[in-house]
């Protein structure tokens, strides 16, 4: 059992609290009056999925509601983050978001919604980073012999990706950008598949995946890690350089983050960003967080705020010099 599908089991057997032990709404104005709904934009079991539910589980202890995660997945997250958008604006309806949120408004040419716009930040969660990983066939030990070697070749190395316009593609276009190199995209159904091929070693021979997704296969030695995309370096990988020791101003990370619809009560927002805060604080849940490989990202907010306009123009950027659309 791999280490996403371990954490989920245990992640869900936490925090599962059946309805009818949990106190009754109050009359009247008070929150939340009713259970919360808290949507992710992907499909269950994946690393989205497994923080929404860590994170429902404290929300439900502390708010005396259920917090129920609902699995909206389709459109590259676009659907479950409509379905928040056109929510009422009362705190009961929660959006678990992340860079393909600020990815989605460059990728796709019409969406119903402008994510900034229409969601209201919460609270951060936790980053994690990816990390670059190659075939051991392939004859690379660092990050400038993986960058020489890929200049030697006439033909370009191929590089997998959950599919495009993710955080994995996006992560390996701004390295081709920096590095001055050409790789083949091969863009995948998820990293599963993308894995699979990769571990192979015929399809393709490099990837940028999430550090919890491919930690086992390089620590057996299925894969080799040439470098982590944050910039700091990973504890689950502490003997892996930073790509920023390579590539000075590269940086890219998973991140996960509590968004509501825009208008929802102020006093409603900073209840649920200092509940948010404070389970990350706690040293069972932050030992939960830290089994994925994830360092928590609290603050305010106007921090998330922040990082989602830095993110919608860093991405935005790559996006358009790459030319990646989704029609």
């Amino acid at each position: 059992m791999d280490l996403l599908r371990r954490t989920l089991v245990q992640s869900t057997v936490a925090s599962f609290t059946p309805p009818l032990i949990l106190p009754r709404a109050a009359r009247a104005g008070t929150y939340p009056s009713r259970p919360v709904r808290l949507i992710s934009g992907f499909a269950p079991g994946g690393p989205m999925d497994i923080v929404a539910r860590l994170l429902s589980g404290w929300l439900a202890a502390r708010l005396g509601q259920p917090v129920i995660v609902e699995n909206r997945p389709g459109a590259g997250g676009n659907l479950g983050t409509e379905a928040v958008v056109r929510a009422p604006p009362d705190g009961h309806t929660l959006l678990i978001c992340g860079p393909v949120n600020t990815i989605n408004g460059a990728l796709y040419r019409q969406l119903p919604f402008d994510f900034a716009r229409d969601i209201a930040p919460v609270a951060g969660l936790v980053r994690v980073p990816l990390v670059m990983v190659v075939h051991p066939s392939v004859p690379v030990a660092t990050v400038p012999d993986f960058i020489a070697h890929a200049r030697s070749r006439s033909h370009p190395l191929a590089m997998a990706s959950a599919g495009n316009g993710t955080p994995q593609h996006v992560s390996g276009e701004l390295f081709k950008m920096m590095a001055g190199i050409d790789l083949l995209h091969v863009p995948y159904r998820g990293s599963a598949p993308a894995l699979t091929d990769l571990l192979g070693g015929q399809a393709v021979q490099v990837m940028f995946d999430a550090v919890p997704s491919v930690v086992a296969h390089i620590r057996g030695g299925a894969l080799r890690a040439l470098a982590v995309t944050t910039t700091t370096r990973s504890d689950a990988l502490a003997g892996t350089p930073v790509l920023a020791e390579f590539l000075p101003g590269y940086e890219a990370s998973t991140w996960y983050g509590v968004g509501a619809p825009q208008g929802t009560p102020a006093a409603v927002v900073e209840r649920l960003n200092r509940e948010t805060n404070t389970g990350l604080a706690d040293p069972g849940l932050a030992a939960q967080f830290a089994n994925l490989g994830a360092t928590p990202m609290p603050g305010t907010p106007a921090d998330l705020g922040r990082l989602i306009a830095e993110e919608t123009e860093k991405w935005g950027r790559v996006v358009r010099a790459a030319g990646v659309r989704v029609d």
